[in-house]
């Protein structure tokens, strides 16, 4: 198949139905923008050049950036679908020999797979246009496709449509395939008498068709896969369909996941064969999850990487970490940001993490606050020990070296260090550094006052 074609993908408008102050283009699914859907979907047919059309919050949509390949034309009025392909119509000038795909920016569930048919067909039967139908039980907002005689077709806007015409289910999705030279001389001729005062791009099927050019219509077979979104419940169903795919995808490859129902897994997340995902989990962002795993309940993992054979308990956060082969986590432990857990470390029940490196086999059962630290291997960490890492003014850093064991209760005022297999007594505060296999207690010596409390009672009777 030539890939003499360029596409032009429309994401200029509010969408005002959102009721949103952000662009409706740029609302994520799955942890993706709409954009970059459309964007990843139209790289994939592999056009020479992609132009995404903008105009409210330009700035913001053009930070989506994707390769060299993606340009940005600029709409300064919003008037419609034609006005904005006419932004680019000086680049269309200069490229006349070839087609161009022009695709509305909110058409998330399409998939190469789905329009490259479209593309085969327009150049077999060498069109100036061919556009992508469906065949919906409920168009909602598509335009509806009147055919008439002498092969005669335009589209009517749903809300320009009679009873009678709404009733049509043969929908216009908004792909549409032009030759360029042909696009050029039919957009002048769109006129903007409608309910909405806006320049239509699907009048130019009718303009086209009358004047006898040659149109082409590919009706998509997955035509329960054509969503506009236009309002956040359809975003919402939108939403469900992508989890469902992604969650097939999963255990087509060797993942078992228990209820697919509750499960919320992004699309850029990547888990190996034989792990098991139990129900109300939710992995996001780009997180990585290795071979044999095991994923409690209510356990959230975002933008983390997870080795091998790697348990997550029940009611983990995991944010922006690293956890190697063999480790065990939770539950209710919180890993914050810049966190790594080497291989058979075990981290338990109310245990915190911020910026800290857990060396290979170390263990935090329960109740402690690890952050800003350096953690060696074979370390044990008792239940309640806090690194004391702010001074009001800046983070300090605690070192803990191989073998050293914590006592319970144990606050680590940093900048400090533990040596090599010492001693932390019991319900100390530690301020100074600990030399390598000492013991080190630090807590005031106990007092007791017999009879205190009796005469305590007395004098309050």
């Amino acid at each position: 198949m030539r890939q003499n074609f360029i596409a032009l993908i429309l994401a200029a408008g509010k969408g005002t139905r959102f009721k949103s102050e952000k662009i409706k283009v740029l609302h994520p699914l799955l942890g993706k923008s709409m954009l970059r859907f459309v964007v990843d979907c139209i790289f994939r047919l592999n056009p020479a050049n992609i132009y995404v059309v903008v105009g409210y919050q330009k700035e913001e949509v053009k930070k989506e950036t994707f390769s060299k390949k993606v340009e940005f034309v600029v709409q300064k009025e919003r008037l419609g679908t034609a006005h904005a392909v006419l932004a680019a119509r000086e680049i269309l000038q200069k490229q006349q020999e070839k087609d161009v795909l022009v695709m509305n920016g909110d058409l998330v569930l399409l998939r190469a797979e789905m329009l490259m048919p479209m593309l085969k067909l327009h150049q077999k039967e060498d069109n100036s246009l061919t556009f992508l139908s469906a065949e919906l039980e409920n168009p909602r907002s598509f335009g509806r496709i009147i055919r008439g005689e002498s092969n005669l077709i335009k589209i009517v806007e749903e809300k320009d449509a009679t009873p009678s015409q709404r009733c049509i289910k043969e929908s216009n999705v908004g792909v549409y395939l032009f030759k360029i030279k042909d696009l050029l001389e039919a957009l002048p001729k769109i006129s903007n008498k409608n309910k909405k005062g806006e320049y239509y791009l699907t009048d130019i099927i009718e303009i086209m068709s009358r004047e006898k050019k040659k149109i082409g219509t590919y009706k998509t077979p997955e035509s329960s896969e054509v969503i506009g979104i236009n309002d956040r419940n359809e975003l919402a169903r939108a939403i469900e369909i992508l989890r469902r795919r992604k969650i097939k995808s999963l255990a087509e490859s060797g993942v078992t996941i228990y209820d697919p129902a509750s499960t919320w897994i992004d699309l850029d997340v990547k888990i190996g064969r034989d792990t098991t995902i139990y129900p109300s989990v939710i992995v996001e962002g780009k997180s990585v999850i290795g071979k044999q795993c095991k994923i409690y309940p209510f356990s959230h993992v975002v933008d983390s990487k997870i080795g091998d054979r790697v348990n997550i308990l029940t009611s983990t956060m995991i944010e922006k970490s690293i956890i190697k082969d063999d480790s065990r986590v939770g539950p209710f432990t919180h890993l914050r940001s810049k966190s790594v857990l080497m291989r058979g470390t075990k981290v338990g029940n109310f245990v915190e993490m911020k910026n800290t490196v857990f060396g290979r086999n170390s263990k935090a059962g329960h109740f402690s606050y690890l952050g800003d630290s350096e953690i060696e291997e074979d370390v044990n960490i008792g239940a309640g020990t806090i690194t004391c890492n702010y001074d009001g003014q800046k983070k300090n850093k605690t070192v803990i070296e191989a073998g050293a064991f914590i006592g319970s209760g144990t606050e680590l005022v940093a900048p400090v260090k533990v040596g090599r297999e010492a001693y932390i007594g019991a319900g100390s505060t530690i301020t100074k550094d600990v030399s390598r296999e000492a013991l080190a207690v630090a807590r005031s010596k106990q007092v007791e006052r017999p009879g205190w409390a009796r005469r305590k009672r007395k004098k309050t009777d």
